[in-house]
Formats: C-alpha cells, sequence, structure tokens
C-alpha cells in the first residue's frame, strides 16, 4: 500500500473526541460529566467570578398576576438583586465578587437576574434540559448561561462559590435545594462560617416547615436555627447580607 493511500485512510477515522455516537452513549457518560464540570470551571474563571449569591425560587411566579399569593415575592427578588448587584458592582476589588446567580429559568429567576440588569451588572443563569422544554430568562448575561444535562452537576455549580443562599418561596426543588444547603452546612461539608442563609417569606416558610417541631422530635438542634435567619424585607435581607458578605474579601 502507498504512503498516500495509507494518510488518505486515516484521514477518513473519526477521532474519538469528534464521535458523537460514542459521546451520547452509557460508556461515554463519565466524559459528560467531567465536561459539565471543566467547561463551567473554566468559563467562570476566563470572567474572573470570584464568589456568588444564589437566589432560589419558584418558576411558577408570574410578574404580571397581581391576584397571586406569589406575586409581591417577584418583586421583592428583583429588588434584593438590584441591590446587592449595585453594592457589588462599586466594590473596587480584584476579580468579580458577589455576582447573582440563579436557575436561569422564569419566576424568581428571572427576577433576581432582572434585577441585575437594573443594576446594569452581570449575572449566571445554570439552565438545564428537560423532557418539557425550559425557557431561559431574557435577564440573564449571555455570556455567563450554563446548560446542563445532569441536575447533581447544576446543583453542584449553583452552590459552588456562593456565600449567600437567598431562598424564596418555592415548590420541591426549591425545597431540594434549600434542604441540600442545609445538610451540607450542618453537617460540615460546608463551613458554616462561609455562606449565609436566609429564607425570604416568614408567611410562607413558618408554614411549610415547622422547625419547632423538628426540635420538639430532637430531629435537629436547637442551634441549627442559628445556620440561617429568615427575612421578609428586601432592604433589611440587603443590610443583613452586605454586613455579613464584606467579610468574605
Amino acid at each position: 500500500m502507498s504512503e498516500t493511500k495509507t494518510k488518505e485512510k486515516i484521514s477518513q477515522l473519526e477521532k474519538a473526541y469528534k464521535n458523537l455516537e460514542f459521546l451520547n452513549s452509557p460508556a461515554a457518560r463519565s466524559i459528560r460529566i467531567l465536561s459539565e464540570y471543566l467547561e463551567p470551571l473554566d468559563r467562570l474563571d476566563k470572567f474572573k467570578i470570584k464568589n456568588t449569591i444564589l437566589f432560589l425560587g419558584s418558576a411558577r411566579v408570574d410578574p404580571n398576576n397581581k391576584d397571586s399569593k406569589l406575586h409581591r415575592y417577584y418583586w421583592e427578588a428583583e429588588k434584593l438583586a438590584f441591590k446587592l448587584a449595585d453594592w457589588a458592582i462599586k466594590l473596587q476589588v480584584e476579580g468579580k465578587h458577589f455576582v447573582i446567580i440563579t436557575g436561569g429559568g422564569p419566576g424568581i429567576m428571572e427576577a433576581a437576574n432582572r434585577g441585575v440588569a437594573r443594576a446594569g451588572g452581570k449575572s449566571i443563569g445554570m439552565n438545564i434540559s428537560l423532557p418539557h422544554e425550559q425557557f431561559l430568562n431574557k435577564y440573564v448575561t449571555r455570556e455567563l448561561c450554563f446548560v446542563f444535562h445532569y441536575f447533581f452537576m447544576r446543583k453542584f455549580w449553583l452552590l459552588n462559590g456562593a456565600k449567600a443562599v437567598i431562598a424564596f418561596p418555592g415548590g420541591f426543588g426549591t425545597l431540594d435545594e434549600f434542604f441540600e444547603t442545609m445538610t451540607l452546612v450542618q453537617t460540615g461539608k460546608i463551613d458554616r462560617n462561609e455562606v449565609r442563609i436566609v429564607l425570604f417569606g416568614e408567611d410562607y416558610w413558618e408554614n411549610i416547615v415547622n422547625f419547632n417541631t423538628l426540635i420538639e422530635f430532637q430531629t435537629i438542634s436547637p442551634e441549627d436555627l442559628d445556620l440561617f435567619k429568615i427575612s421578609s424585607s428586601a432592604d433589611l435581607a440587603f443590610e443583613y447580607l452586605k454586613k455579613n458578605l464584606i467579610d468574605y474579601l
């Protein structure tokens, strides 16, 4: 066989990293998982994102439905995100600190990204592909928009680097993310001095979770309630976070 024919045959072969059939197969699952770790890591590093503030909450909040019990929470989230972003932008430090991060979807997520846009800042959206397509809200900074396949990788990046977690009223997803955060802090996987947790909406959270019953049945300790703060005011939540977040610089 001539050298020319050999070269031609090799050029026709598909390299492993371009083989989409393989990359989408069960055998390559570890590669896909690793990609969902390394690509966000590289992109966030390029944009010099140092730490974040995570907003959690329902995707079902409609800013135009004034009859909904959730309506006011949309605008409280927008206001709090605006105040935090406006404060963070003015910090004269290296890198981007306290960048707002959300799940990238509608509702409370949209409200937080919207507040940052009003302040003239950049915000992160960690979206996920679902059988029923979830749309990306228009306020996420395009270059900081991520789409995940694996829920656990998305949850890792939502929480990784977060110096504050603010949980607005929400359903199963919000409850899952809040309780996972609490478990990580309670067990010391995340240093309790390294993150501030705020439950926003006293009327909602004290009806959804009876924390005193958990203490009564000794499933948590009384001091575990010190791991988070409940607030119903964007202004008061902002003052609390600003006072505590500045120590992370």
